[in-house]
């Protein structure tokens, strides 16, 4: 059962995505351009995907908060640190111009392998090189676990 609900959930995922044009470089693109807000030419709309985002999440983690354990699954991990350090800073900024560069972000970026066009094929490539340089590399001279991974409700 949990694998037929991940399966909906992911395909529900990646067709709100391509519905709200996240999957679009061009349309990312134009909503990170906050200097074009004196001219008229900025996008406010990819805002409204991120709001209902937050308005479909905030009330089922706070339903999962109270229940103790997640709906479908057997734990639920909540981050125990709240403390910003290098880590988080550093991988924030790489995923932050990651994103205003190439316009597109690991989730709409695997959603958009499915129309064949080969920019995608290079980030997803570029996303998963990084990936296992993070884990066979940075991951044990850093010491280990993800930060804040060891929390758990």
């Amino acid at each position: 059962m949990r694998v037929f609900v991940a399966l909906v959930t992911g395909l529900l995922f990646g067709m709100g995505l391509t519905v709200s044009r996240m999957v679009d470089p061009a349309k990312v693109l134009s909503f990170l351009d906050f200097g074009s807000i004196p001219t008229g030419t900025w996008d406010p709309s990819l805002a409204f995907v991120m709001g209902g985002a937050l308005a479909v999440t905030a009330p089922a983690y706070y339903f999962d908060r109270l229940q103790g354990k997640p709906l479908i699954g057997h734990i639920l991990i909540i981050p125990t640190r709240d403390d910003i350090d290098w880590r988080l800073a550093s991988g924030s900024v790489i995923f932050g111009a990651g994103w205003g560069l190439a316009g597109i972000c690991p989730g709409p970026a695997i959603t958009a392998l499915s129309f064949g066009m080969h920019e995608f094929y290079v980030f997803a490539a570029a996303m998963l090189m990084g990936m296992a340089l993070y884990q066979y590399i940075l991951m044990p001279l850093t010491g280990g676990a993800p930060r804040g991974a060891q929390g758990t409700v």
